[in-house]
């Protein structure tokens, strides 16, 4: 099967690494949009005649009394303020001047106690761009002097970062369809949809930017998928959960919420199904945890002993397993991003993955069959001993892998920023890039950053479909630049011993996918099985440092 450890290391049938076209991101470039632009009109300025002494100060500086502009109107000197959030923490503003001719001196104090004055005369727009230390919103003074006429006026703009940190919850099911659980008790029809109210349910505060939900789809009667998007806007075309007749299938999403606070679920196939949906945090602009990615690493699997006892998860037993301060995770974290896989259940059941030390939810993470091999991507809290613990919902034995992908702590400096869904790659698809089948023991790869190195990571969703035997995906950075695979000299990676998503002959199986993109920016997808599949790739956001 798919995570037999020894297959990683073994060298490819044919080497054909694809390499995807990458994403327009327009981070820092040309992200002027209504959603991240904020003005203050002239209108607004506040004016004052400087203090007595200025003039003095203006008679050292060269500038005389003499010198001053007839052609002034001091009395409505004026300044215009248009803002911009360009990255996760970079702000750009622009100020213009109105109603004076004269030399002047524009300082910006960016609110969060820097500042600085450039030297500009008449209505010359000067722009200027900051970078904040953390994500929120911060009020900009902008003052406009004009020491010749002994005036200054300045006008205030509030500013809000692209950027989003996290903050863990503990786990809690918003929605279920089966028993009423933030919804009418009642299946979703054929190509409608249903609601998850997140901003301000429970304890989570009104205004958050995005959620992390576990979405779980069952009692389905037909093939089709689920999309998580925000209510109020547009149905995106890519998907979240794809399942197929009779299957009960997870998948960890990460959606922006709508203004309003709710997240819509459209089931996207021809007969009703249930949907689950379990919380495990959300995303703000309050300064909370940044995430860290790191290059995948096994903390646990229950076949060789690794992190927890040797032999299978008991049913209706749990381990507990450390996470902090082991394989380059710090101590104090504040959650982590995993990727857990069942294999070899010997009935069918559920995991639940919560803090070390806390309470078994009710919330779930991943549902399996007997014989099945399943993965899903968690993010959990950690307890404050750096500890998670793992609950199997069976009443029979499973084997359980945990590999580790990343971590949230108040030292983390990369904040979320959402995107506009999109997909990246397809290889059914006769216009892509990497169209054809990918080989087994082959990867694709994908230069999502070569170009920016203040992006640190992505958030995607990869769907393995026709897959032509058994195997498993790995999702890891690339050592090769993009020069090297322009000049045709990239070498042959070795992908690392851990699984993103499983798969057996005939299924589809997507998952989320948090990629790092290490230190060349380019991300490989790769086949771990030794027959061909199909792989659709869409993003749906990125964390990023600047």
């Amino acid at each position: 099967m798919g995570l037999i450890p020894g297959l990683a290391q073994a060298d490819p049938v044919k080497h054909d690494p694809r390499g995807a076209s990458a994403p327009d991101l327009d981070l820092g470039t040309a992200p002027k949009t209504k959603d991240n632009a904020f003005t203050s009109p002239a209108d607004r300025t506040v004016r004052k005649p400087l203090a007595a002494g200025k003039s003095g100060a203006a008679a050292k500086s060269g500038v005389a009394a003499e010198g001053r502009s007839a052609a002034a109107d001091v009395s409505n000197l004026a300044v215009e303020l248009n803002g911009y959030a360009t990255t996760a923490h970079g702000v750009e503003l622009q100020a213009t001047p109105s109603n004076t001719n004269a030399a002047l001196k524009i300082t910006f104090e960016w609110g969060d106690g820097a500042s600085e004055t450039v030297d500009s005369s008449g209505s010359a727009t000067v722009t200027r761009t900051h970078a904040y230390a953390e994500v929120g919103a911060y009020k900009v003074k902008v003052t406009v002097t004009d020491v010749a006429n002994n005036t200054s006026a300045f006008n205030e703009l509030q500013v809000v970062t692209r950027g989003s940190d996290f903050t863990p919850y503990a786990p809690t099911r918003l929605l279920d369809t089966r028993d009423g659980t933030g919804a009418p008790k009642a299946t979703v029809k054929a190509y409608s949809s249903t609601r998850v109210k997140v901003g301000g349910n429970g304890g989570i505060p009104a205004g958050v930017t995005a959620v992390v939900l576990n979405i779980t789809v069952t009692n389905t009667s037909a093939d089709g998928h689920i999309i998580a998007f925000p209510e109020g806007t547009a149905r995106p075309t890519t998907s979240n959960v794809n399942y197929k007749t009779g299957q009960t299938v997870p998948n960890l999403v990460i959606v922006p919420v709508g203004k309003g606070g709710y997240v819509e679920l459209a089931n996207r196939g021809p007969m009703p199904v249930d949907l689950i949906a379990d919380v495990t945090g959300y995303f703000s602009k309050t300064a909370s945890s940044g995430y860290t990615p790191i290059t995948p690493a096994r903390f646990v699997d229950t076949r060789e002993g690794l992190g927890a006892g040797r032999g299978q998860l008991g049913g209706r037993k749990s381990f507990s397993t450390q996470i902090s301060g082991l394989r380059g995770i710090p101590q104090g974290i504040s959650a982590v991003a995993l990727n857990v896989t069942v294999t070899n259940p010997r009935e069918a059941g559920h995991l639940s993955v919560f803090p070390g030390g806390g309470a078994t939810p009710t919330a779930s993470n991943l549902n399996f069959s007997a014989g099945q091999t399943i993965a899903n991507s968690v993010i959990v809290p950690v307890g404050q001993d750096g500890r998670i613990s793992v609950f199997n919902g069976a009443w029979a034995g499973t084997d359980v892998v945990v590999d580790v992908v990343g971590y949230y702590s108040t030292a983390s400096t990369s904040a979320f920023v959402p995107l506009a869904p999109e997909r990246l790659a397809d290889t059914r698809d006769p216009q892509d890039p990497v169209y054809g089948p990918l080989w087994g023991r082959n990867y694709i790869y994908m230069p999502l950053a070569y170009d920016d190195p203040s992006i640190t990571g992505f958030v995607l969703n990869a769907t393995v479909t026709n897959t032509q035997g058994d195997g498993f995906l790995t999702v890891t950075p690339d050592p090769n630049s993009m020069d090297d695979y322009i000049n045709e000299v990239a070498g042959w990676p070795t992908p690392p011993n851990s699984s993103n998503l499983n798969w057996t002959k005939g299924v589809t199986v997507p998952n989320l996918v948090q990629a790092s993109t290490g230190s060349t920016g380019i991300i490989d997808l790769w086949n771990q099985g030794w027959d061909d599949i199909d792989l659709v790739v869409d993003l749906f956001g990125l964390y990023q440092q600047g």
